[in-house]
């Protein structure tokens, strides 16, 4: 299936049918050639045609002033639109599903707000243990806000002793054994640290059961892996742009609210003028009344030129397809994890704490040398790889499929196995 040479990685270079879209990426130089880069998963690189999408937003407010609000090829009042069907095909998504918006912690309060509705015995959220930081001071001050205490609110599940990923019966089985205590059920896509890809349509469909809702946090999963929202009845979700979706750093929000909830104009949530019906927007009236789906959830106007770049990204994304480039990145991944088994043959020295099925990770792989992590890191950087380090002993690295090649695999193998610790 692989072999451990440069002419076989290669040649799988050759065979790639989207190698091509290697070169719409910048990368940056280290001892005057390319890195090689496997940061994606916390800031994927900058794509040609980003200052140019900047400067021709930049010329449309020196053309139009504020008319460009209604002006132009994209005017601003409908700038959301232009980023929807793009947007909505990487999530598994029906357009009026998805709104970008804001940024990623932003929307992930605005959407706890609607859904995170506590009454009586229902009132706890339950998540996952170690989920990113962020994630879980919104669910701590969400919870405080209520009036109730974290410690009690929240309900953490946690890997089995000795393991390092959780296991989806076990994930199900909390949610069974607290149902009638539970409001929302809250779970990254992907975590952070281990780089698992949690089974959503399962934990989505237990939550249901008990009565609770199901949101994501797609920050490591939008545009990483195969996701299907709609179909999954999924309640809501947020990501941001930064890291797979390529669109610089602090890009915007997504947000994908399910079509049930649509025409709910009911539904409590904290409202702004740009999420009242566009058709009566300008009345400047009293009482606010949703635009349909996703939209209805905005506050302020678009931030085009925060926009303008993710637009670039999300073309691209659309060229490729999610598809094509999830059955490279499956590949792609298990190059690496293919060659890093291979050097542990000669010497046990790489613990890959990500999960070994395909369908259970994304791109990234995490890895740990037990007390040597840090100096693996350093090692990596100083020899132009560009990865990260996660306390507390996690190296990560993910081989992108838009812009990595399985060149770069064989050459971050090749360092890893002169490595010395």
């Amino acid at each position: 299936m692989f072999e451990a040479t440069l002419d076989f990685a290669k040649a799988q270079d050759q065979q790639d049918e989207l190698r091509d879209f290697r070169a719409r990426f910048y990368f940056p130089q280290h001892e005057g050639r390319d890195v090689y880069y496997f940061c994606g998963n916390s800031l994927g690189l900058q794509p040609r045609g980003v200052a140019e999408a900047l400067m021709r937003e930049v010329e449309h407010w020196r053309r139009y002033g504020v008319e460009g609000h209604f002006e132009g090829e994209m005017p601003w009042f409908h700038y959301h639109k232009f980023l929807q069907e793009q947007s909505a095909a990487i999530v598994g998504a029906q357009p009026d599903e998805v709104v970008v918006m804001n940024t990623l912690t932003t929307n992930l309060h605005l959407m706890m707000v609607s859904f995170y509705r506590p009454s009586g015995k229902r009132y706890k959220v339950l998540m996952e243990a170690g989920a990113f930081p962020s994630d879980q001071y919104a669910v701590e001050s969400q919870v405080r806000w209520h009036g109730y205490q974290p410690d009690d609110a929240i309900v953490e599940v946690a890997p089995r002793p000795g393991e390092e990923t959780l296991r989806t019966e076990d994930i199900v089985e909390a949610i069974e054994r607290h149902g009638d205590e539970l409001a929302l059920v809250l779970f990254g896509g992907v975590n952070y640290y281990t780089g698992q890809f949690f089974d959503l349509e399962a934990i989505t469909a237990a939550a249901h059961r008990v009565g609770a809702h199901a949101g994501f946090d797609l920050a490591h999963a939008a545009g990483n892996v195969l996701l299907r929202l709609h179909d999954w009845n999924v309640d809501f979700a947020v990501w941001c742009s930064y890291k797979y979706l390529n669109s610089g750093p602090g890009g915007p929000s997504g947000v994908f609210v399910h079509e049930r909830w649509a025409d709910r104009p009911d539904l409590p949530r904290f409202a702004g003028w740009w999420g009242h019906d566009e058709s009566v927007r300008f009345l400047m009236q009293k009482g606010f009344r949703p635009m349909r789906g996703a939209a209805g959830w905005q506050l302020s106007n678009a931030q085009v030129f925060a926009m303008a770049p993710h637009k670039v990204s999300l073309d691209i994304f659309v060229e490729a397809g999610m598809e094509r480039l999830r059955a490279k990145s499956v590949r792609l991944t298990g190059y690496l994890e293919w060659l890093i088994h291979r050097l542990n043959e000669e010497q046990d020295r790489f613990r890959i704490i990500t999960p070994a099925e395909p369908q259970a990770r994304g791109c990234q792989l995490s890895i740990t040398t037990g007390h040597m992590g840090r100096k693996l890191y350093e090692y990596l950087i100083a020899n132009g790889v560009v990865c990260d380090w996660r306390e507390p002993n996690v190296v990560r690295v993910a081989p992108v499929p838009l812009y990595n090649s399985f060149e770069d695999v064989w050459h971050l193998a090749r360092l890893l196995g002169a490595f010395s610790s």
